[in-house]
């Protein structure tokens, strides 16, 4: 990165080690050196360990409590991965700002895969917990630096060509996670479920490190220690009131409200504190952008939908469709591929004509019309049917889910390029905590309802521990209360779904007050005033490989 540069006439002529003097190259035909493609690439295997990991551990997971004991402490081997994760993401951005991107992502890959051995080789419930959360600590850093990273080496106009990769590697991690779980469980052992994250590290490592070369830094300011354990304190309040509400404590205990208490308390203190440092973990100024606040709501409400319908899509295809488990993670394609597709259509646009505004517009009124259009599902509804439902809600999805960073690097100064991609990853994901916990309260109040109308008490306790079934006890039980469950399922996923497309309006309505800011990266525009170019400063290729 750099200390900042004035810009200059040159534009963008500065991002391509070809362009001639005094030609700047267009930003929709230009090409990056081989050398950025393979920086690329290694930042895609960065993406990838991030997403992949749960996704693997999870199948994993019965194999994994048969062994090393400790079932009362299962939930808390995925919880420390989600908090060391949340709560580390905007200290790495920080980080990345003040000292250096590369240093820190190496050091971020570095710890991930400490993490990962260390998990791998645990002895039982304890040790495992612990080094999940080690493996989270490094996560964190994980997205953060990929997109950081790309947002120092891509100008906001040429990085959209590079979304349908990034929704491919989301796309790989949901599909592919459970399928290379099982069979890495079944045939090599669950502790392979860690180690094969090693290799895959490796190469990112010697990849980055021999490729990315970009300036480096060293801040003057001492790190904002009180700033970053008051925001740890208050995201790790949160994550544990959306994990634990409503399964391991109720909503209204004094546990769950204490959480809340010292969430709102720290968080105060938070602002306060930033207000005061002199290089604050989270710079507060950035909100004061319109569009970075707007975005940063709508990726919030994004991954609360999201990660919510994600959650109950498959219970329904297992439950009320009959679905294994294999066979429900792929029949989630027509979601991903519809994703993958228009998140591409969309960046090349993007490249092409440099508009935005009309893609997060139309992106959240699919979402809306994606959820509505699920809520409809029944016992009756075909595969075929919940498919076309599945590729309107990927299609909004895709429109929204590159842009909607792309739009927060964009509204940042280069300086805050970390503490920007971070701040939109860590509202995305403490939406996504919301949408599950919320969505979950809502599912099982209405599958608990549902059977106690069908089948009196007896179904309500049948589902007391969390509505929930395994679809094997579930195959051994009578037809009638077969039928019961998957009415039950059906009608706890038909008000999640209409709740989603209520909440996802919000969104929808915040996408139209986006004002369409040019991206960096575009042609060059000087003020009439001052004759200054508005194109930002960033790291030239030539010096970045």
């Amino acid at each position: 990165m750099g200390k900042s540069r004035p810009a200059t006439p040159t534009g963008d002529k500065q991002m391509t080690t070809t362009a001639r003097p005094d030609t700047a190259p267009d930003p929709g035909t230009a090409k990056q050196p081989a050398g950025v493609r393979v920086v690329l690439f290694a930042l895609m295997i960065a993406m990838l360990l991030a997403m992949l990991d749960n996704m693997i551990v999870g199948t994993a997971m019965p194999t994994i409590v048969g062994e090393l004991g400790g079932m009362d402490h299962l939930s808390w081997v995925v919880t420390a991965y989600t908090l060391a994760t949340a709560a580390s993401t905007p200290i790495w951005g920080k980080l990345g700002d003040m000292y250096g991107r590369k240093g820190v992502f190496l050091s971020s890959i570095v710890l991930f895969l400490i993490g990962s051995a260390l998990s791998g080789m645990a002895q039982d419930m304890g040790q495992l917990i612990g080094f999940r959360a080690v493996q989270g600590l490094g996560a964190g850093g994980l997205m953060v630096g990929v997109m950081a990273i790309i947002g120092d080496l891509i100008p906001p106009r040429e990085r959209g060509k590079y979304q349908g990769m990034m929704a491919g590697v989301m796309a790989v991690a949901m599909i592919g996670g459970p399928l290379v779980g099982g069979t890495i469980t079944d045939h090599l052992g669950w502790r392979w479920s860690f180690y094969i994250n090693l290799p895959l590290g490796a190469i990112a490592l010697v990849m980055v490190t021999a490729v990315l070369h970009l300036p480096k830094k060293r801040a003057q300011t001492r790190i904002d220690y009180a700033g970053a354990a008051l925001l740890t304190l208050g995201i790790t309040s949160l994550v544990l009131i959306t994990t634990w509400g409503g399964t391991e404590y109720a909503w209204l205990s004094g546990q769950i409200i204490g959480l809340g208490v010292l969430g709102v308390v720290a968080l105060a203190l938070f602002v306060l504190v930033e207000r005061k440092v002199s290089e604050p973990v989270l710079p507060l100024h950035i909100f004061r952008n319109g569009n970075f606040s707007l975005v940063t709501l709508i990726g919030f409400l994004v991954g609360f939908v999201m990660f919510g319908s994600m959650t109950f899509l498959p219970l329904f295809q297992q439950t009320v469709q009959g679905a294994s488990a294999t066979n429900s993670g792929l029949l989630l394609l027509p979601m991903l591929l519809a994703m993958m597709a228009v998140s591409l259509f969309a960046g090349r646009v993007t490249t092409r004509t440099g508009k935005y505004k009309i893609f997060v517009v139309v992106g959240g009124g699919l979402i809306t019309a994606g959820l509505a259009l699920l809520s409809l599902m029944d016992t009756g509804t075909t595969r075929f049917t919940s498919g076309v439902f599945m590729a309107v809600l990927g299609a909004g999805m895709g429109f929204l889910m590159q842009t909607t960073m792309l739009i927060a690097q964009n509204s940042v100064e280069m300086k805050d390029m970390g503490v920007g991609s971070s701040s939109a990853t860590l509202f995305r994901t403490i939406g996504g905590s919301f949408g599950v916990a919320i969505f979950g309260a809502i599912f099982t109040h209405q599958v608990q309802s549902t059977m106690a109308e069908r089948i009196g008490t007896a179904g309500e306790k049948m589902t007391s521990g969390g509505a929930q079934m395994d679809p094997k006890s579930l195959a051994q039980l009578p037809p009638m209360i077969k039928d019961a469950y998957a009415h039950a399922v059906a009608s706890g996923t038909h008000h999640v779904f209409l709740w989603g497309a209520a909440i996802s309006v919000i969104g929808f309505a915040a996408a139209w007050f986006l004002k369409e800011v040019p991206l960096r990266g575009g042609p060059v525009t000087t003020s009439a005033k001052e004759g200054a170019a508005v194109e930002g400063d960033r790291v030239p290729v030539a010096e970045a490989v």
